[in-house]
């Protein structure tokens, strides 16, 4: 296993159909990434159906399925982000395997990056293994075109801030808006350290 792909990253990329598009330009493909265990059942009730719909989230079960579960942290490496309130146990599993395996995260979950500052040993054991949307996205627009990446990420215009500013009717490049993003959140984010896409693929 290379990636780990958390919820938030898995239901937008999926949904856009750019999730193995994404993975292939970190160097991988999907055989190669963990998702959360409970992710098939999360795409069957609660706030994902609720947030996404359920068309878009039955969609998105095949796909899930096609992904083996992550690997299983010791909890030495759980505990420190188990004792963060704004981490949420699934988000503190992704970020415990990939410290003990040192393996790749595709996050969407800006809160919980925030949430790792008080724990710097952590997220220094991360710094550049963490893959945020924005940084996916302009890497994406770089293989595919901005042109054809706005379609694909039309879908998700309604249910992510970002990508609605960033790829706008108005807005005939989102490259700059996508660095300009990418840039605030790594700003936020520090100690750790955001991989970067203009330095290649992922360690």
């Amino acid at each position: 296993m290379k990636l780990l792909v958390d919820t938030d990253a898995f239901c937008k990329l999926g949904i856009a159909g750019l999730l193995a598009d994404a993975v292939g330009v970190l160097g991988g493909n999907l055989s190669d990434c963990g998702r959360l265990p409970a992710l098939p059942h999360m795409l069957r009730r609660g706030k994902l159906v609720r947030h996404y719909g359920l068309a878009a989230c039955n969609g998105l079960i095949p796909l899930a399925q096609t992904m083996p579960s992550i690997p299983q942290a010791n909890i030495a490496s759980l505990e420190p982000f188990a004792s963060i309130d704004a981490i949420d146990p699934g988000e503190a599993q992704l970020f415990a395997a990939a410290t003990e395996f040192d393996l790749t995260i595709l996050s969407g979950d800006k809160r919980a990056l925030r949430a790792l500052k008080p724990v710097l040993e952590s997220s220094v054991a991360l710094s550049w293994r963490v893959v945020v949307l924005e940084a996916t996205l302009l890497a994406l627009c770089d293989q595919l075109g901005s042109n054809v990446l706005k379609q694909r990420v039309a879908p998700l215009i309604s249910y992510d801030r970002m990508m609605s500013v960033c790829f706008s009717p108005g807005n005939p490049d989102p490259r700059e808006c996508l660095r300009s993003y990418y840039k605030r959140l790594a700003a936020e984010v520090h100690p750790l350290l955001l991989w970067d896409p203009s330095i290649g693929t992922p360690p």
